[in-house]
């Protein structure tokens, strides 16, 4: 089995913000019933965290569920843990209406770190990034520009960005204009 590759092969910037493209990461999505005991049960077995509520973040120290929709999950995991995952939850809900796909490689992650991350996503995303709107452990379905994208934030001034892997150079250079010196809100005032 080959090595699994970036999308823009770690791409790092620092501006006012430091963008980096994430290594790898293992994804997979799972569609059903969110309430469903059976279901809930897998996720833990499979991640030992919690299906989180909605517009939520589980995470722990390799694994991270994250809300995506009613009916959708985003389970992030090490890339090489993903095909396994997969089978796992696809035994484990056998019998239930629910789907498991791995998506690892069809996707980019980037994260953004520094006291401006607020800045730099307020200015390509219709999100509400104020403190009181938008808290670590909280994760947002949106676009970035004008492609689709999800953010969480794992702590305070950091943001994580998942984006379908054919558009991570276009995301990169969006989020690398957006965190360039001397673009923080009120530089040069």
């Amino acid at each position: 089995m080959s090595e699994p590759v970036s999308a823009l092969g770690g791409l790092r910037y620092e501006g006012f913000v430091r963008v980096e493209e994430l290594p790898p990461r293992g994804m997979v999505t799972l569609r059903g019933d969110l309430g469903s005991e059976g279901l809930r049960r897998a996720v833990r077995d499979l991640t030992g965290l919690d299906v989180p509520d909605a517009g939520g973040v589980s995470q722990g120290a390799e694994h991270a569920v994250a809300w995506m929709s009613p009916d959708e999950l985003l389970l992030l995991m090490p890339h090489a843990a993903a095909p396994e995952a997969v089978t796992q939850l696809q035994a484990a809900l056998a019998g239930e209406h629910a789907m498991a796909v791995e998506v690892s490689d069809a996707r980019a992650m980037f994260r953004l770190t520094g006291s401006g991350v607020r800045e730099v996503v307020a200015k390509l995303a219709p999100v509400d990034m104020s403190r009181a709107a938008f808290r670590p452990g909280m994760i947002r379905r949106t676009r970035v520009a004008q492609v689709a994208a999800a953010l969480w934030m794992p702590e305070e001034d950091c943001v994580e960005l998942v984006c379908f892997r054919s558009v991570a150079a276009y995301v990169f250079g969006l989020l690398k204009v957006s965190a360039a010196k001397g673009g923080e809100v009120g530089a040069g005032y």
